[in-house]
């Protein structure tokens, strides 16, 4: 394919993409293929002759179209939101035409400078403390500074390698020799709760660490007592706390951990302290939401993904660190091949240093578009129409009488359940579980939404995560309309013994 030929199928393919969005409200939201439906509609080799662009165009509509599951749509409020926005995409192009491989400031200076710049608008724009700049006002470095990842999960595990790394140099400073600083490390202890994602685990078995598990309170929250007592019972047990996640925004019920307390334990017991605000710290963009988040500004690292809720397209993981220092000494290695250029350091970064991967893409020009053309003032509207969705729709719940709020709605997320009266007179916690499974799997039968249940301390709910792009409160009357619909079917089979 030549220039010529790519001209003629980019505009193609700009129309297909826009067709496919134009037209996606029309299509289930779940895909109902079955497990292996791809293997029998594929050759099972490569082909060694060079086919047509049409040829592969028609089986994108007749094979891969069949298996995708239509996370733009306004009816699908399954996890939290992957948002789209047509800015982000020609950021993306553009990220595609260069195709660079910009693991340090010589491969493309632009590539590194701009992250640095727009990763600083970013911290601006939710309110994060000046230490987590890269460029201080009079426009000298920072001691900390952002770096876009991959996802929340991939900056999870970079920053639980510094920490680690940082719990050493603690101990050496202690006169600990290396030997010993290394053959503790098996010693070392993570602290999550029962509601933190699961990447701070994945994150512990990586590193060579043990993770502490803590019970969260009954209204889903890590708090400082909880953490205080298991650091205590690990001290005496001969552990060594060396780091402790706390999350804005947890992924089951979007519950805010208590972040004073826990910076309050991480900072006496010289622990790193991580926010993961994943999902709700897109919220931040509106400074009304920002009081809740009081204590993220003792964090040694915070976390928020763009691409959930900020209308910038995946992969664009937002990670700053107070001071650099202890990431780059942990994850850099020297080769002669990579060179370092000397200069101006706040804009020369190696962003291979702040990240596991060597290579990175370009992926700061998706960012820059959607802060460029929907401004501050367009993000802040797209979040704050969510949350007024979410409300709205807890408020028909409520009004219904059959269900009952879960957990508060604070962000885009409402949390429910079947009322277990609902299901009948003393009715025990089962038949009551049973109910909202059911609920759960008639709405993927049914397929004009798509949502997922969960299990809070026992008890079996319905999330409804609000966020989508292209949704519209009609797609939230739909869901309302879905939901009753189908609770009054259970309702109905449960009277007769069956669900």
């Amino acid at each position: 394919m030549d220039a010529s030929e790519f001209r003629k199928r980019g505009k193609e393919m700009v129309d297909i993409i826009a067709d496919y969005y134009e037209s996606l409200g029309q299509q289930p939201p779940k895909s109902a293929v079955s497990p292996g439906y791809l293997y029998k509609l594929i050759p099972h080799e490569a082909p060694d002759e060079p086919e047509a662009f049409e040829a592969i165009r028609d089986d994108i509509e007749s094979k891969i179209m069949p298996g995708m599951t239509h996370w733009q749509s306004g009816n699908f409020f399954g996890w939290y939101p992957s948002n789209f926005s047509f800015p982000g995409m020609l950021g993306d192009m553009y990220s595609s035409m260069f195709n660079i491989v910009g693991f340090n400031w010589i491969c493309s200076p632009a590539a590194t400078e701009l992250e640095t710049i727009v990763m600083d608008w970013l911290a601006k724009l939710i309110g994060l403390d000046a230490r987590y700049l890269s460029i201080n006002e009079d426009g000298s470095e920072g001691t900390g500074g952002g770096v876009i990842q991959g996802s929340a999960s991939e900056a999870q595990i970079t920053v639980m390698i510094a920490a680690r790394e940082r719990m050493k140099v603690h101990l050496l400073s202690r006169g600990t020799s290396a030997e010993e600083a290394e053959q503790m490390q098996s010693k070392f202890v993570a602290y999550v709760s029962d509601q933190t994602h699961s990447a701070a685990q994945k994150g512990a078995r990586i590193t060579g660490c043990k993770t502490h598990i803590l019970s969260s309170d009954s209204e889903f929250r890590l708090t400082e007592k909880t953490l205080n007592a298991a650091v205590t019972e690990d001290r005496a047990a001969g552990l060594i706390p060396f780091f402790v996640c706390g999350t804005f925004g947890t992924t089951n019920t979007a519950a805010i951990d208590d972040l004073p307390g826990i910076a309050k334990v991480a900072a006496a017991e010289n622990m790193w302290f991580h926010v993961d605000a994943a999902y709700a710290g897109s919220a931040l963009t509106c400074p009304e939401f920002r009081p809740l988040s009081n204590g993220i500004e003792y964090a040694d690292s915070f976390n928020f993904n763009p691409h959930k809720w900020m209308l910038t397209n995946f992969d664009c993981s937002a990670l700053w660190v107070a001071d650099s220092t202890h990431l780059v000494n942990s994850l850099s290695i020297h080769r002669e091949y990579l060179p370092r250029v000397k200069g101006d350091v706040s804009f020369v970064k190696d962003y291979r240093d702040w990240q596991l991967p060597l290579g990175r893409r370009f992926r700061a020009l998706k960012l820059w578009f959607v802060m460029r053309m929907y401004g501050g003032s367009g993000i802040r509207k797209h979040i704050r129409t969510h949350v007024e969705q979410a409300k709205w729709l807890e408020q028909q719940l409520l009004s219904d009488g059959r269900f009952e709020i879960v957990t508060p709605v604070v962000f885009g997320l409402v949390v429910f359940r079947i009322k277990p009266h609902a299901v009948g007179e003393n009715v025990c916690a089962d038949d009551a579980n049973a109910a909202n499974v059911a609920l759960v799997r008639r709405i993927h039968e049914d397929n004009r939404i798509f949502l997922v249940g969960t299990r809070l301390k026992g008890c079996d709910v319905v999330r409804v995560a609000i966020g989508s792009t292209f949704g519209t409160m009609a797609n939230v009357e739909l869901a309302v309309q879905v939901i009753c619909e189908l609770t009054a079917r259970i309702l109905c089979s449960s009277d007769d013994g069956h669900q």
